[in-house]
């Protein structure tokens, strides 16, 4: 069961119907959202009370019951658009975002030149990996520690938010010293304690979709964010595992729609990598654009032939720009604002 909570309701009226849900005998776990407040009531109600009664509180918008087995994230919960606030930068519900930067946090020169281009051309967010979880051990894996702190001075000296990978469950405290934004990478989608670590965070959460996942897997991943209190979640569709070899993932647009539809959760694209190749991330931007999606993370180098990662997806500052520029008259089309 879902308990909805009316607008503007303080948090000592909260505390109210959490201990109520308690003492009917379940379980309360609140999700503190931007906009909307629910309590989601985990328990059997063929062996307890049932919760229709806490409607007489005058704080209760409505209690009731979610079929999906993701409850929190279904739009049977809330009907409406999530918005995500990432410190003043809004996502969704018609705010698009721009999410761009390297593939690798490589030096502070390349970091640098490269936050105040994307910041230039449009975007709000800085992506760059300081961990990079590689296929081969023998590939670069990273700056670490170091890559957060170049991240750290590029927020300082551009005032764009930060977005970087986590892989493990003792990276978390350290990375959210440094980042705005958590992702959660395709090998780690199903990562169920890494998951609900970061959730602890309270920090935004972007969720890449996994390499082989189906879509109700995917929504059931940011499920587990939100039943550990954190609302605070966008999805990431990044490409699947498929046949096809003539791209390095194959970009699946449609699930874009079935999410917008499932769920009222931000969805953002990465079509660098949903492709593997530079000359189609313009192409897929702007089906994404015409999807519905409502941001865009993209990889951009000063010198793509140059990156010490994935540099045949990466596109370089001059290439950003005018990307930019093609996609203000898609948006205008869907009604959105960078």
């Amino acid at each position: 069961m879902i308990i909805v909570i009316k607008p503007h309701t303080s948090r000592a009226q909260i505390d109210e119907v959490i201990a109520e849900v308690q003492k009917l005998g379940y379980d309360p776990r609140p999700i503190f959202g931007t906009e909307l407040t629910v309590i989601a009531a985990i328990g059997d109600e063929t062996t307890h009370h049932r919760l229709e009664s806490l409607n007489a509180m005058p704080q209760v918008e409505k209690v009731m019951a979610v079929q999906k087995r993701f409850k929190l994230v279904s739009r049977e919960s809330h009907p409406g658009n999530s918005i995500i606030d990432v410190d003043g930068v809004k996502i969704g519900g018609g705010n698009f975002v721009l999410m761009a930067g390297p593939c690798s946090v490589e030096s502070e020169e390349q970091l640098l030149s490269t936050a105040h281009a994307v910041k230039a051309a449009g975007a709000t967010i800085l992506r760059g990996g300081a961990f990079k979880p590689r296929t081969s051990p023998y590939e670069f894996q990273g700056l670490g520690s170091e890559g957060l702190r170049l991240l750290s001075l590029a927020k300082k000296e551009t005032g764009l938010k930060i977005i970087t990978e986590v892989l493990s469950e003792r990276h978390v405290e350290e990375v959210c010293t440094h980042a705005d934004i958590l992702q959660i990478g395709a090998r780690n989608a199903q990562n169920f304690q890494l998951l609900i670590e970061c959730a602890k965070s309270g920090k935004p959460i972007l969720l890449k979709r996994g390499l082989s996942q189906k879509i109700d897997e995917w929504l059931l991943g940011a499920e587990y964010i939100l039943a550990h209190g954190n609302a605070n979640v966008m999805f990431c569709e990044r490409g699947i595992r498929t046949f096809e070899t003539y791209t390095r993932n194959t970009l699946d647009l449609a699930a874009v729609a079935a999410v917008k539809k499932e769920s009222h959760l931000p969805v953002i694209v990465d079509p660098s990598q949903g492709c593997g190749r530079a000359d189609l991330v313009r192409a897929m931007c702007k089906g994404a654009v015409a999807m519905g999606a409502d941001g865009l993370l993209i990889e951009v180098h000063p010198h793509p032939a140059e990156a010490l990662s994935d540099g045949q997806q990466q596109v370089d500052f001059a290439d950003f720009a005018s990307l930019v520029k093609e996609l203000q008259p898609f948006l205008q089309a869907v009604r959105q604002t960078v």
